[in-house]
């Protein structure tokens, strides 16, 4: 994740504002996805737009994994949710330059806004598919203004060549979004 396309934490306020709260209202982005007790993966949090919202719709059965390569966007994170509930639910992961880095698997991963930013996705997507539980989901959303059609059917090619499915391409104003699950191939 090459920080050179990297939002940078400077401008994470233009990331985590009313006005985008309205255009892209997490709770009715996440509601089909999330339930209570899940894990889920926030990659590429930024300041945790999504995360606190995330956070709330796992529950305290649930855990969700702020992730980012940025350790400012991370401590904004935590300066959010020091000294509240959701300190117990939302764990702080740093990523690095070009790996993911968790140990653990999720059921739910959201990369909003970040697959463009990451030089390598065949890396990327061959570590999503051993971070995704069996049956687990992802949905990537991706700007327009960033990824051209062509741009986003390459990246469709890259995550099936990974062993992931794309179950369907959700239409939201102007994004480009695809959500995948993570099938695993009978044993023979």
């Amino acid at each position: 994740m090459s920080k050179s396309k990297v939002c940078s934490v400077e401008k994470a306020g233009g990331l985590d504002n009313k006005f985008r709260r309205f255009l892209q209202n997490p709770k009715k982005i996440l509601k089909p996805y999330i339930r209570e007790g899940m894990t889920v993966l926030d990659l590429g949090c930024g300041p945790g737009f999504f995360t606190l919202e995330i956070s709330k719709m796992t529950g305290v059965s649930g855990k969700v994994i702020a992730a980012d390569l940025q350790e400012g966007m991370l401590q904004k994170v935590k300066d959010k949710i020091t000294g509240t509930p959701l300190e117990q639910i939302i764990s702080l992961h740093k990523c690095e330059e070009n790996k993911i880095g968790l140990s653990e698997t999720v059921d739910f991963i959201l990369a909003f806004y970040f697959v463009h930013e990451v030089p390598d996705q065949d890396l990327l997507f061959k570590e999503i598919y051993t971070i995704l539980k069996s049956g687990g989901e992802m949905l990537i959303v991706e700007p327009p203004f960033h990824v051209s059609k062509a741009g986003f059917n390459e990246m469709l090619t890259k995550i099936e060549n990974a062993g992931l499915e794309i179950i369907s391409e959700p239409k939201s104003f102007l994004n480009k979004e695809v959500l995948l699950k993570k099938i695993e191939s009978p044993k023979l």
